[in-house]
Parts: C-alpha cells; sequence; structure tokens
C-alpha cells in the first residue's frame, strides 16, 4: 500500500495578487537548498485517520497555528515515489516569522552515533504563485496549479 500524505495549502489575498503559505523542511539535508525544495505543510496518516483531519493536525505540527475556515478539496498528487497527497486549500493570514515546528531527531553527522534535534520546518515564507512554483518541490506543482485554478473560476 503506497505511503498517504495530508496537507494544507494556505492562501490569502493582497491588493495586487494571491500569495501562498510554503515551508521549508528543516535539518541538515535541506539547510543550503532553495529552489524546488519549499513544500505544503503536510505529514503521512494511517488508513483510520480522516484525511483532512489528519492535514489539520500536521498543519498544527509543522507551524504551531491551528488552521480552520472553509477548506477548499484539491485534487490528490500522486509523487513519483507513489506516495499520495491530498490536500485541500483556505485563506488565512499567518505571521510566517512566528512559524514554529515540531522537533525531529536523527544521526548527525551519518555514522557518528551522536543524535541531534532539528526543526521540521526551519521557516516559512509566504509566495506570490509565479515564484512558489519555483520554489516547491515539482511534485508538488500540481497542488499549486489546482489551487490557482480554483481561485480564478
Amino acid at each position: 500500500m503506497p505511503k498517504k500524505s495530508a496537507g494544507i495549502l494556505v492562501y490569502r489575498k493582497t491588493k495586487e495578487e494571491y500569495e501562498i503559505l510554503l515551508v521549508h523542511p528543516g535539518g541538515p539535508f535541506w539547510a543550503k537548498k532553495d529552489m524546488n525544495s519549499w513544500s505544503i505543510p503536510k505529514g503521512e496518516f494511517e488508513d483510520d485517520e480522516e484525511p483532512l483531519a489528519a492535514a489539520k493536525r500536521e498543519f498544527e505540527e509543522e507551524t504551531g497555528f491551528k488552521i480552520e475556515g472553509e477548506f477548499i478539496e484539491l485534487n490528490p498528487v500522486k509523487q513519483p515515489g507513489g506516495k499520495l497527497i491530498y490536500s485541500w486549500s483556505v485563506e488565512g493570514d499567518i505571521n510566517a516569522s512566528e512559524v514554529k515546528s515540531n522537533l525531529f531527531k536523527m544521526e548527525w553527522p551519518p555514522r557518528s552515533g551522536a543524535f541531534k534535534e532539528f526543526p521540521e520546518i526551519d521557516r516559512a515564507e509566504w509566495f506570490s504563485f509565479k515564484t512558489a512554483k519555483q520554489k516547491i518541490i515539482t511534485g508538488q506543482i500540481p497542488i499549486v496549479e489546482n489551487l490557482r485554478n480554483k481561485l480564478k473560476g
């Protein structure tokens, strides 16, 4: 059974255009990566968990913010490795500089026997749709495009 993830793409309307909130993964692997490395706040869930509830839980774990509102279901996206991402969008205005993520442990440096904690998300930023498509992991571009199409129509 392929793994499944659920996430939330928050958007806001500025004077000129819509912007979307993306998060940057924490940890040493992602530290110096920028283009094609950002993501929607998301995480894996099990078969017995309702996907939207999982998306809300993951959003809070990764950003420190509870999210409510009128959720728009977006089309599921299959990643190159087979993982299926379920996503929703909701209008909101979160202060990206106040995002505070949960932590994860990993062996660092590799094969050292020492374990360090890193934030799952090291930062969040608001981006225009054009910039977001350059920043987000390539496999998640259809999520951004789906939201843009829904907001247009």
